[in-house]
């Protein structure tokens, strides 16, 4: 019998929900049809059956948070895809075929899933960590006592041990699930790694010869800003105290759901037309709010954008997520009174707050970004 583990989905977190089985004890299955759906990282992604054999055992029901790495489905002898012992603890690979051994694993530095994630939000090398398991495997306590931390100070579960607060006579206990539980684990990860700070201003947008398409001019000013300042288009590595130079900018931006935020990613956005731009846009929100927002389009962002203002609010302080070194934050556009030479007069500004991690972003850098941000933003068209 073979006991197949919930595998690194490459998403950065330690755990899935489960949303839907395909499969129930007792079926006969084959390699890769729907095994199971699950929830991680703000993603839904279909997880296909690993062996062809028998189904013996389901190791969680719908609702359940399984731990990457933790049992997740027994299969009763069949063929299996690569090598996949039920007492060895394997890492899988996070791409369409799940249950596919990765190629070469004896010579990568063969760590489990949640070590391999754990040092990954760390910014550790697994070359430098010694691993305490069968022929070096490097376990989650390896990575810990590297990083000179124990398990209790884990930041994958910071509030891993916090004694539970009584839930008032009728009070409703809502456990965060899918993408709320998914903002948590990042703004968690962010307030712990980040020295972050805020700039605000103002962009006079009075001038402008059409109203609307404000992410699209938000996008184009940003792009722009990127031109004339290209540090906060980075990544920080913490392991080796640099910045990153990005290149291109795939651009994160915040989607308001009914189930949590999202934050699909719009790829190489310098090298789009404003038309291509509008119907990526489209795409992405569509997808969040259709639950369909795959993997792909989460990961590897550079530089992140929150329209918060088509709701509410002026200023704020958005929180970057690593290894991203900035976000722009838009507030609700308003009238308000300007000096126009020696008269006051109303004029429509569009408030901006830009936050940066102030490790590898100085207030100069950060500053004449925002300028060149304002300067874009303040063109008639």
């Amino acid at each position: 019998m073979g006991t197949f583990k919930l595998p690194d989905l490459g998403e950065g977190l330690a755990e899935a929900e489960i949303l839907e089985w395909h499969v129930k004890p007792g079926d006969r299955v084959l390699v890769d049809q729907p095994m199971v759906s699950v929830e991680t990282a703000k993603a839904v992604v279909e997880v296909p059956v690993p062996y062809s054999g028998t189904v013996t055992a389901l190791h969680g029901t719908v609702g359940d948070i399984v731990a990457t790495g933790a049992p997740l489905i027994d299969f009763d002898s069949g063929t299996v895809v690569g090598s996949m012992p039920a007492t060895s603890e394997v890492e899988y690979v996070d791409s369409a075929k799940i249950g596919r051994a990765r190629g070469g694993v004896a010579a990568r530095n063969r760590a489990v899933p949640m070590a391999r994630a754990l040092a990954r939000r760390f910014g550790l090398d697994l070359a430098d960590i010694a691993g305490s398991g069968p022929g070096g495997l490097i376990k989650l306590d390896d990575v810990l006592a590297h990083a000179q931390m124990d398990a209790a100070q884990s930041q994958l579960r910071p509030e891993g041990n916090q004694r539970a607060l009584a839930v008032p006579a009728g009070a409703t206990a809502e456990p965060l699930r899918g993408a709320r539980r998914a903002m948590a684990h990042s703004m968690t990860l962010s307030r712990a790694q980040i020295p972050l700070s805020t700039v605000c201003d103002d962009a006079d947008i009075h001038a402008w010869s059409q109203r609307g398409d404000y992410m699209l001019r938000l996008i184009r000013a940003m792009i722009s800003a990127w031109r004339a300042e290209p540090a906060l288009n980075a990544w920080y590595d913490a392991a080796s105290n640099s910045r990153i130079l990005l290149k291109h900018i795939d651009l994160a931006i915040a989607v308001d759901t009914p189930g949590g935020l999202i934050v699909p990613v719009l790829r190489n956005i310098q090298n789009k037309t404003p038309e291509e731009l509008r119907a990526a846009i489209a795409a992405q929100k569509d997808a969040a709010h259709q639950r369909s927002t795959t993997p792909e389009d989460l990961r590897d962002f550079t530089l992140m954008l929150s329209n918060f203002g088509t709701l509410a609010g002026r200023y704020g302080i958005p929180l970057v997520v690593p290894p991203a070194v900035a976000i722009l934050g838009a507030g609700k556009v308003r009238k308000d009174a300007v000096a126009v030479g020696d008269m006051v007069a109303a004029h429509r500004r569009m408030p901006l707050s830009l936050s940066f991690d102030h490790r590898c972003i100085t207030g100069g850098e950060a500053c004449r970004f925002l300028a060149a941000v304002i300067g874009d933003l303040e063109h008639p068209q």
